[in-house]
This record gives structure tokens, sequence and C-alpha cells, in this order.
């Protein structure tokens, strides 16, 4: 590994950290198109490097869902009886995605529905539609039937599920601080359970990059992790303190430019 991957890998781990506990996503729609740009480098063909880059990012947010929660939860405002009625569903859908459509989705074809979710979302974020006044979290069937859709998506595109998760919360008017900290808590049950998907239905792939366990990187996984876990605490102490909503148009833009990339790579794979 050189001393520029290693700075690239580190300062990864420090923006998406942050992300995970700023807006409660785990940092996955940032880390795969880079990933995916950093794989290809270490000789992993187009559509390896974005199944690798997926995997690789939903294992970094085992850590970073453990960091960004520890920070939310002593504010009180994680919302356990929605985890408790969504963790179920997303276990299902988290199996479903990461054993069954992604290891037999072609890797092109994952990187366009990553760039057409990505853009979906950054719309999404920037529109910030308001709910109806009336409007509840659904009952239990309901919460379960979108924990799987959530699990299955996210494992999908390696993303924590936050892209889904919170607005989901906020369009069933649960408060978006609260939205925000229970998504972050809801990245865990997604990332462990993907990733164990993702090991599996990877064992037995052949002319993966060094380093490699199944799908996962594993230098990527190390050095992201680590620094991430210290920048989610801070970016869950700065969710409370700023405009969110503000940031979250910022950020928005920059999707649209990654989910361009992700789109091109896939239509020229």
């Amino acid at each position: 590994m050189t001393l520029y991957l290693f700075i690239v890998l580190v300062l990864m781990g420090t923006i998406s950290g942050f992300l995970a506990g700023l807006l409660g996503i785990g940092g996955g729609m940032i880390m795969v198109p880079f990933l995916t740009y950093i794989l290809s480098g270490q000789g992993a063909g187009d559509g390896l490097a974005v199944k690798m880059a997926i995997a690789t990012s939903m294992a970094v947010i085992v850590f970073t869902s453990m960091s960004s929660v520890r920070a939310h939860h002593k504010r009180g405002a994680v919302r356990w009886d929605i985890v408790a009625r969504l963790a179920p569903g997303i276990i299902l859908g988290s199996l479903l995605g990461s054993i069954g459509v992604f290891s037999l989705l072609n890797g092109a074809y994952l990187a366009i529905f990553f760039g057409v979710f990505v853009a979906f979302s950054a719309t999404q974020m920037l529109l910030n539609k308001k709910p109806a006044p009336s409007r509840e979290m659904p009952g239990t069937a309901g919460q379960l039937v979108a924990g799987g859709a959530i699990g299955l998506i996210s494992g999908l595109v390696g993303a924590g599920g936050g892209f889904i998760s919170v607005p989901f919360m906020t369009w069933c008017n649960v408060a978006i601080h609260a939205a925000v900290a229970t998504s972050a808590a809801l990245g865990f049950p997604i990332a462990i359970t993907n990733v164990a998907g993702y090991i599996v239905s990877g064992w037995s792939v052949h002319d993966l990059p060094a380093g490699s366990f199944g799908y996962l990187w594993l230098p990527a996984v190390g050095l992201i992790a680590i620094a991430s876990v210290f920048t989610a605490p801070l970016g869950a102490r700065v969710a409370h303190r700023l405009p969110v909503t503000a940031l979250k148009r910022v950020f928005a833009c920059l999707l649209f430019v990654l989910a361009a990339y992700m789109l091109w790579k896939g239509l020229t794979a």
C-alpha cells in the first residue's frame, strides 16, 4: 500500500464517519464511488470493483453505526421502539439482497442501480417535502415490510439505509433529529447482516485482489473504520446544533456528481 492510498482511505473514513453522525447515513454513498475507482486500480475488473466497493462500504458501516448511535443514545434521541419493529424486516431483506440478488446481478447493473438510487435520494433531499400532519408510523406488519425494503435496497447499494429510513420516518412525522438518530441505530443490523452475506456469496469468487475476504477488501475496511469511529460522534454532536436541512442541500449536490460517475461506470462496463 502506497502512502497516497493510505492517506486517501483515512480521509474517506474521516468524512464518512462525520456524515454517519451528522445525517444518519453510513457514508456508503460517498465511499462506493471512490472505492470503485481505487479497486479498479488494484486490478479488479469494473464489475468486480463495484461489488467489492459496495461490500467494503457496508463493512465499514458496522463500525460507524456503533460509534454514531452511542453518541445519539446519550442524548436520548434514538426511538428504540421503531428500531425493534423495523429490525426483523431489515434482517430478512438484507439476507435476500446480499446472498441472493447481489450475487446474481452483474456489477455493471449494480453500478447503474446505485447511480439511479443516489440521484433519486439527492432529489428527495433537495425537495424536502413535508408530511401530512395526521400521518403516523405504520403498524407492526407495515414496519416489517418497510424494514425488508430498507434492508434489501441498502444491501444492493452498500449504504446504511439512512437515505431510505430517514425520509420514511420523517414522512411518518418522526422528528428529524430522532429519525437521524434512529437511522444510525438501524445501520448496525443492516450492516452486520449484509456483510455476512457478502462474505458467503463472494467466498468462491476468483481473481479477487490481495487482502480480500469474500467481497470485502480488508485494507480499506480497517483504515476507513479506524478513522470513522473518531469522527462519527463529532458529527452526531454537530447534528444537534446546525440546520441539517441546509447541510443536506449541499450534500445532495455532491451526490448528483457521484451518481453520474457510477452511471458512467455501469454504462461503459
